[in-house]
């Protein structure tokens, strides 16, 4: 008698189930929400604000400098006439404009 060989389900399943699992976390730690590639964009963003960050710090040290030039205890005269000029437009009799 013929006997048909059956090739085991139970362990095909197995591999398959075993696999996809597999395949399923390896796409999820390179593409998913804390993925490699997620981590790489965040720290590249995280570059791009630490940069912003140090120009914003650098104008508010020279606003606060000049804020402090012509305070009431610290009076800086020649930023406030030409901060005077600036605002009003104005320039002495022996002044040559140039534009």
């Amino acid at each position: 008698m013929f006997q048909r060989y059956r090739p085991p389900l139970g362990a095909l399943f197995y591999f398959l189930g075993a696999l996809m699992l597999g395949l399923y976390f390896t796409f999820a730690a390179v593409q998913g929400d804390y993925g490699l590639f997620k981590r790489i964009e965040i720290n590249a963003e995280a570059r791009a604000l630490e940069t912003e960050l140090a120009l914003l710090q650098a104008d508010v040290g020279q606003m606060e400098n000049l804020t402090r030039r012509l305070s009431d205890k610290f009076l800086d005269l020649d930023l406030l006439d030409e901060q005077a000029r600036d605002v009003l437009g104005m320039i002495r009799a022996d002044e040559i404009v140039i534009r």
